[in-house]
């Protein structure tokens, strides 16, 4: 079998729980928070002086953390899933 057949036919990815789906909604916050956070980082250090630095500091650790969190659960539960697929299948 052709591999991009063989590909259209493997699952990508696991069905979403509600766990995951909460953790994937807090991740992309984070993320559109720190893209907002760096990009008015000039209006908050008028406004907040050098505890803008600081804020904006800790929430690009806080999205880095829950980055790896994210991924690894999101990888744990697409193997788990590819490999309840395929023992189907067999």
């Amino acid at each position: 079998m052709p591999l991009w057949l063989d590909m259209l036919r493997t699952p990508m990815a696991a069905p979403e729980t509600p766990a995951l789906r909460a953790d994937r909604r807090i991740w992309q916050a984070l993320c559109v928070a720190s893209a907002f956070a760096v990009l008015l980082i000039a209006p908050l250090t008028k406004m907040l002086g050098a505890a803008a630095a600081v804020l904006v500091g800790a929430l690009l650790v806080m999205t880095l953390i829950k980055t790896g969190f994210y991924l690894s659960r999101k990888k744990v539960a697409d193997d788990a899933h590819l490999e309840a697929v395929t023992r189907e299948v067999l």
